[in-house]
């Protein structure tokens, strides 16, 4: 399956309830890495003196951009794979403009997957990170590729 068509695409912004809320849009996505762009609205203001992103709204896009990354790793639409940790440093606020977060494998064994994700703002040039992280996940094939 080609990870750019646009089935996959439609999947992830369109099927995942959350990612649709949020305006998640996926703008690569390949074995070990997937990268998306979250447009900036009311809904995730979490400081509203400064009219800033919400830590946990960060947190809950980087946990969806791991499990991008380990959806490159399915074998089957029957494979389970479930958020385990994940650990979130906030570097630096997050203004009121769209981020980007990219994810990608740091390991893969036979029941567990390892990513990294790290996030900025979309119009940084210098893409200085507003957090970075590590999640860890259950990742359990059902059936092994043929």
């Amino acid at each position: 399956m080609d990870l750019q068509d646009d089935f996959v695409k439609k999947m992830v912004e369109e099927f995942v309830p959350i990612h649709k809320f949020l305006g998640l849009k996926l703008v690569d996505i390949k074995t070990d890495f997937a990268k998306v762009k979250v447009p900036f609205r009311s809904e995730v203001v979490g400081d509203i003196r400064s009219n800033r992103w919400h830590g946990g709204i960060i947190t809950t896009i980087m946990d969806s951009v791991g499990g991008l990354v380990g959806g490159t790793h399915l074998s089957s639409l029957e494979d389970k794979m479930s958020t385990i940790d994940i650990r979130v440093d906030f570097l630096r606020p997050a203004h009121n403009e769209a981020i980007i977060v990219e994810g990608e494998t740091v390991r893969l064994g036979k029941r567990i997957l390892v990513t990294k994700m790290k996030a900025y703002l979309a119009n940084d040039p210098k893409q200085e990170l507003i957090a970075e992280g590590k999640g860890v996940y259950s990742f359990i094939r059902l059936k092994e590729n043929s």
